[in-house]
């Protein structure tokens, strides 16, 4: 690894410069020096677009080629970084220490990035002093705050590789989760949402509250060596509180931490994300710091975090891709601040976040956005200190994407698109695309990757305008599944292109629009019908809050498509003939819904995803067709 970076280096002529400017090119200077980036003029608005990234492979800047074949490569002028994330932190902590990295709303507490450096590096210590090193796996577990984003960057100081553990888990998930990938450690919440985490891991663990802190020894978790509770007390018996292992830090063992992240290659493992599970068992996605770091660093890019001065609001958990690597990670890429609104996520406290924090980047998924869209009193707070925000996660449906437009004042808000296995973002739009452009595709590929559609069993990509399977290959991709190499090979080709499993299609601009699932494919008397078209126009019906729509099972088609619906409030009932006429106009014959089913809510993997196979399963029981 290159050494760090010297005090005299960061006197730098930034006087006069807007702050947010000033941070960036004090920022970038400090890669400049590791020969990671361009030390060029800030970017602005106006160029922020063609001189960061053509997308196509052209030279910054220039008009892009147009496509023939659906294939893209994301040209930059801004090489990928070859450092690691404690590295990065410490070049954030060195050139802006005061500034808050993190601040939770609902606590009103404030972290600097001098704070979290030296508590990060004091935590890793103690980790090191309990046995729990380099490559050793530490299971992190619990909502949004404070001590979740400290452990994150304390198992980045000390090469441990940090899993994260949906707070949402019930024993049985969590110890597929721990037993998966062989947790030597796990850092616990307390209680949340009325559910007592320790109680919970006591019932896989009867031997903890009568084990020596940091030596259990578990019959069914037989790796399982420390627990350490998120509490500010006395911890419960057989657990550690996180200032003590703090408090075991010694000089000796700094020094020892000091020199495995000098040690350090940006090819290490940093990150076990665990796969939504929506078609089965959970998957651990094993992500290195060159993956999850250029993935923050260059989403970042194509927002303008180089230019603007950056406050996050992020009401995504930090278990999930999304919000640890483009909210968190960001944040540390660009010396920006990271804003949590509260432990579990809420609207309200997500809308008041912003008025007092004055956030400037909003991110969420599309049920976030409608809540907070729905709040009675949205309209009382003062959202005018946004600049840009992302939606990803799920499709947004073109008219709640409008309306956060509108009501949020947000031109500049886009569409993301990725997988847990690419770190996760692939395709992102530019803020300055026109608002068409920026409902009907999820952008352009991120900068220094690339990516093809591909017909069924065929690797040269398709014509531009034809549906295929989307593949990606570059910096994002993923090492493997943990412990998985017949998965893993399922997904990733030997020249390391990882199939994504979602049907898109590819402009002459290289946008791209993503079609639906291929498992979600339904195939109507021999028509194919992709659920993801048929919900968007159902998304537009007046009375729809949102709609999901599954192939159940038919004698003589073969398939049937069935909307399943929940409605607007104060909305009674919406009947197949009422759909049937809203759609016949719009969409072809083969694929209206032939059933309509009303419902509550959606079956859901513990983060947040609907599971349809589930759904339909649930249909074709209520409809007595199998």
């Amino acid at each position: 690894m290159l050494p760090l970076l010297r005090p005299p280096l960061l006197r730098l002529p930034y006087r006069g410069l807007p702050r947010a400017a000033a941070r960036s090119t004090l920022h970038r200077a400090l890669h400049a020096s590791r020969g990671l980036c361009s030390t060029g003029p800030v970017q602005g608005p106006k160029n922020e677009e063609g001189a960061e990234d053509a997308g196509l492979g052209g030279a910054g800047g220039a008009t892009p080629a147009r496509l023939s074949w659906s294939y893209v490569h994301g040209a930059s002028q801004c090489p990928l970084l070859g450092s690691t994330l404690g590295a990065s932190l410490e070049l954030a902590a060195r050139a802006q220490p005061q500034r808050a990295l993190l601040i939770c709303a609902e606590r009103r507490a404030e972290f600097t990035y001098s704070h979290l450096l030296e508590r990060a590096d004091r935590m890793a210590a103690g980790l090191l002093a309990l046995g729990v090193t380099r490559g050793d796996r530490l299971g992190i577990w619990g909502p949004n705050s404070a001590e979740w984003a400290l452990t994150a960057l304390a198992a980045a100081r000390a090469g441990i590789v940090l899993v994260n553990i949906n707070p949402a888990y019930q024993p049985q998930e969590l110890e597929f989760a721990l037993k998966k990938v062989g947790c030597k450690g796990i850092v616990s919440a307390v209680e949340f949402k009325g559910r007592n985490y320790l109680d919970l891991l006591t019932q896989l663990c009867p031997e903890l509250p009568s084990s020596c802190p940091g030596d259990l020894h578990s019959a069914r978790l037989p790796d399982l060596r420390v627990v350490i509770s998120l509490v500010e007390g006395e911890p419960n018996p057989g657990a550690l509180s996180l200032r003590e292992v703090e408090g075991r830090a010694t000089p000796g063992l700094e020094a020892e931490r000091h020199a495995i992240h000098s040690a350090l290659s940006c090819d290490d493992p940093i990150n076990i994300q665990y796969t939504s599970g929506t078609t089965g068992q959970p998957k651990g996605a094993t992500l290195t710091h060159h993956n999850i770091l250029n993935n923050a660093h260059l989403l970042g890019e194509r927002m303008g975090y180089h230019w603007r001065d950056v406050r996050v609001a992020l009401p995504v958990p930090l278990y999930h891709c999304f919000g640890l690597v483009a909210g968190l990670l960001s944040c540390v890429a660009h010396s920006g601040t990271l804003v949590l609104p509260s432990a579990a996520y809420s609207a309200r406290a997500t809308l008041t976040a912003i008025q007092t924090h004055r956030c400037t980047v909003l991110y969420g998924t599309p049920t976030m956005f409608v809540d907070m869209l729905n709040d009675p009193d949205f309209h009382s707070f003062d959202l005018s200190s946004l600049q840009t925000g992302v939606v990803a996660g799920s499709p947004c449906p073109p008219e709640l994407f409008r309306r956060v437009v509108d009501s949020m004042k947000l031109p500049d808000f886009v569409n993301a698109y990725g997988t847990t296995e690419n770190s996760p973002v692939t395709f992102c739009g530019f803020p300055r695309d026109g608002l068409t452009t920026k409902i009907d595709t999820v952008g352009r590929v991120l900068q220094h990757l690339e990516a093809k559609v591909v017909g069924p069993g065929s690797s040269p990509p398709l014509r531009v305008g034809e549906q295929g399977e989307l593949c990606v290959r570059g910096h994002c991709v993923m090492r493997g599944y943990w412990g998985d190499s017949v998965k893993t090979r399922e997904c990733i080709t030997p020249d390391g292109w990882y199939h994504t499993g979602d049907v898109a299609v590819m402009d002459e601009l290289g946008y791209c629009r993503i079609v639906g699932r291929l498992k979600d494919l339904i195939i109507r008397g021999g028509e194919n019908v992709y659920p993801a078209e048929v919900e968007a126009l159902l998304h537009t019906h007046p009375s729809v809050l949102e709609a999901q729509v599954v192939g159940v099972f038919d004698e003589r088609m073969g398939e049937e498509a069935c909307a399943c619906l929940r409605l607007q409030p104060g909305v009674a009932a919406l009947s197949a003939r009422d759909l049937h006429s809203f759609c016949n106009t719009k969409i072809a014959h083969f694929k209206i819904p032939k059933y309509v089913e009303i419902v509550d809510s959606y079956p859901l993997t513990v983060t947040g995803k609907i599971q349809k196979f589930k759904l339909r399963e649930q249909m074709e029981k209520k409809l007595g067709l199998k």
